[in-house]
């Protein structure tokens, strides 16, 4: 029992592959099944709290009052990872947790009022991954050439980097939202249940899947006027859907054992990627003009590039981390999506002038037929210290929106910085963002604010 207990012990800190920024961490909670290590099970915890203020759409009002700005607090994400390497050949994993949990809003259905299942609690605890996969040639074992093939719900979604990206080591505080464009939908919470498969030829990576979307009912608005139709989801019985990106590695190569692409290696890699992916779905939307039915694909194609930098010898260098993409989305005429991350706020129904067509709260214009660009860089700053107590890395983006239904395109940033107590392992992200508010399809629009703390900790 003592030389198992010792065993584990030396499992759980050894070597450094997952760690981030902080060495302390090495792979962190994982527990080998054999002596040689190549047989193993590990586990990921996290969660990341936001502290917000944010200035709310005009017409908006929380907990029934009416309000142009509110402080907030709420769990962003709270989740555990496990996956096991059951053989050198055979991989399962499953990933489950909360999401958007709120003091008002984000429990389980039906929560409202006070006591145990009043507002806001006892949120949803769902999967969000649960795959195994099969490694049909290993690395080596065909020159450069390698081929994993799986099956499940899955984050093999293609289309670009973000849409595949980790949520533990993000640049800025959190994702576009606008790169998971299907985000629960035809997908739960950027995940399909489908097939999948994923490799490497040389410096060239792959991944592609085949998958069932979710099945969708909204029901669109007649009109008589064509120009006016409005898509909307709805695949009645879903056509398969077809994913894939590819991507070359020109420096370092990226690890694809998981999915999920990392935001920011804080200088242990040194990496240029450019790569280009696709998502496909036949029939996704309808439209109704003069009572008739149209169907419409869903077509949606991305460009990106990334890069992540170190710049210097000594230790706690420098490094600079970008990443640039160009989306172009077609979901059918008019087709737009009003999200807001978190959002608290409620319509007033006696507010006087004009509402942001979004809708109340923090809601803008995030997913629709049109064009985006998208870039975000950040600056790792140096340390003297041997071991600094917190490390900076100040970073901005930039979003355009040109979206068919607005005769006005937008534009958008986001600006703060990541103050580093273990790497990503324990962080504080601090981020002010503005987003669009139409209260016109053909006039400009205004500019709303959101300021926002992340408080991070994994293992």
């Amino acid at each position: 029992m003592k030389k198992l207990l010792t065993f584990i012990g030396v499992a759980l800190i050894s070597g450094s592959v997952y760690s981030q920024g902080s060495p302390d961490y090495g792979n962190g909670l994982k527990i080998n099944l054999n002596p040689d290590g190549d047989k193993f099970v590990r586990f990921i915890l996290w969660d990341q709290l936001w502290l917000r203020n944010t200035s709310m759409n005009p017409g908006s009002m929380v907990g029934g009052e009416p309000t142009d700005n509110s402080w907030s607090i709420g769990n962003r994400r709270l989740r555990a990872l496990a996956y096991a390497q059951v053989s050198k050949r055979y991989m399962i994993l499953l990933h489950f947790g909360i999401n958007n949990q709120t003091f008002i809003n984000g429990g389980a259905t039906g929560t409202s009022g006070t006591g145990g299942y009043g507002n806001g609690k006892k949120t949803q605890l769902f999967f969000h991954d649960a795959w195994n996969e099969y490694a049909v040639i290993l690395p080596g074992e065909a020159g450069k050439f390698s081929l994993s093939l799986g099956a499940g719900l899955h984050y093999y979604m293609g289309l670009s980097r973000m849409t595949m990206a980790s949520t533990l080591n993000f640049l800025t505080l959190d994702s576009p939202v606008f790169s998971w464009p299907l985000i629960d939908n035809s997908d739960q919470f950027a995940r399909q249940l489908g097939m999948f498969a994923k490799g490497k030829y040389g410096k060239l990576e792959y991944r592609f899947s085949l998958n069932k979307p979710f099945a969708t009912d909204l029901v669109p608005v007649n009109v008589t006027d064509p120009s006016k139709a409005v898509a909307v989801d709805n695949n009645g019985n879903p056509s398969f859907s077809k994913a894939g990106y590819v991507e070359y590695q020109f420096l370092d190569e990226e690890s694809n054992t998981l999915p999920y692409k990392v935001g920011s290696y804080l200088g242990t890699k040194k990496v240029f990627n450019v790569g280009a992916g696709f998502y496909h779905q036949a029939d996704g939307t309808r439209t109704s003009v003069n009572s008739n039915i149209e169907k419409h694909d869903i077509t949606l194609f991305a460009v990106d590039a990334f890069a992540d930098i170190p710049l210097g010898e000594a230790k706690n260098k420098m490094a600079v981390s970008a990443y640039a993409g160009y989306y172009n989305y077609n979901f059918g005429p008019n087709y737009v999506r009003n999200l807001g991350t978190m959002n608290i706020a409620a319509s007033d129904p006696n507010f006087i002038g004009n509402k942001a067509i979004a809708g109340p709260g923090n809601l803008q214009p995030t997913i629709g037929t049109g064009n985006i660009i998208y870039a975000q860089a950040g600056l790792l700053l140096p340390s003297q210290a041997e071991k600094p107590k917190i490390r900076i890395q100040p970073f901005a983006a930039y979003t355009h929106k040109s979206f068919e239904a607005f005769d006005k395109s937008s534009s958008q940033f986001d600006v703060g910085a990541n103050w580093f107590i273990d790497g990503h392992h324990a962080k504080i992200t601090t981020q002010y963002s503005t987003r669009p508010v139409y209260t016109s399809p053909t006039e400009s629009p205004s500019s709303k604010g959101e300021f926002i703390v992340q408080f991070q900790i994994y293992l």
